[in-house]
């Protein structure tokens, strides 16, 4: 591994990296604000007199803890663009899938966010593997 040296020019990364990091610094900008969400949900921001988040059934309160824990790791990670920030994300896209499909009573099982996690995480799949494509090159 060479030293950096002060007055040289970065080497520019190729348009594929470029895309996918700026696919996922967005992904990341889409958890903050998830988890944010979820936070507002477990602090009771914007409840009703009748739904608080201590009135609602366990498995429901189980899982939005763990979404607004787990989204906002996630936002870290892939704003700094580490490889475990990628997987924390993904985790959090497959757990959201699988709530929603297995558990339809816990967030009432809607498939518009089970297709809009499936086709995010197809993109991210396909832009890192034109990355890797443009790196191996």
């Amino acid at each position: 591994m060479d030293p950096v040296r002060a007055g040289e020019q970065r080497v520019r990364e190729g348009g594929w990296t470029a895309r996918l990091v700026l696919f996922l610094r967005v992904m990341a900008a889409l958890s903050l604000i998830k988890g944010l969400y979820h936070w507002a949900i477990v602090c009771g921001i914007g409840d009703g007199p009748d739904a608080t988040f201590e009135t609602a059934p366990l498995p429901w309160q189980a899982a939005t803890v763990f979404f607004a824990v787990i989204d906002l790791v996630a936002a870290v990670g892939l704003w700094l663009t580490a490889a475990w920030g990628a997987v924390v994300w993904l985790t959090a896209a497959i757990s959201m899938v699988a709530v929603q499909i297995l558990f339809p009573n816990i967030y009432g099982g809607s498939f518009l966010p089970v297709f809009a996690e499936l086709t995010l995480l197809a993109i991210y799949l396909w832009l890192a593997l034109q990355a890797a494509r443009e790196h191996a090159s």
